[in-house]
């Protein structure tokens, strides 16, 4: 008598997690949705602190799945290197994608 009821809330237990694990998946992609957009923020602002605003201003930065893509303008290729040490420099962020253009200044 003792096995059936220990074998009912097996079942009960095992559905339960069942339910619950279609949830944390929705969970988990909150967190991927909310981890991106953190690093994007922490990107832009570590890019205004360290490589000036000049070149913030410039490059745009988007965050997919801990990839973060550079996009924009700066004005040598060591602004497109210091930008992409920059932000690989972040914790969380799994790989940069440089897509910077470099456009020197205009002479004076």
């Amino acid at each position: 008598m003792r096995a059936p009821k220990l074998l009912l809330i097996c079942l009960f237990a095992g559905s339960i997690a069942i339910a619950l694990g279609g949830c944390v998946s929705f969970d988990q992609r909150d967190v991927v949705a909310t981890s991106d957009s953190s690093l994007t923020s922490s990107v832009r602002t570590a890019l205004a602190n360290e490589a000036g605003s000049g070149t913030a201003m410039n490059v745009n930065v988007a965050t997919n799945d801990g990839t973060v893509q550079l996009t924009g303008f700066v004005d040598s290729a060591h602004a497109s290197l210091r930008a992409e040490q920059i932000a690989r420099s972040i914790a969380g962020v799994r790989a940069v994608q440089n897509d910077l253009i470099i456009t020197p200044p205009p002479p004076r």
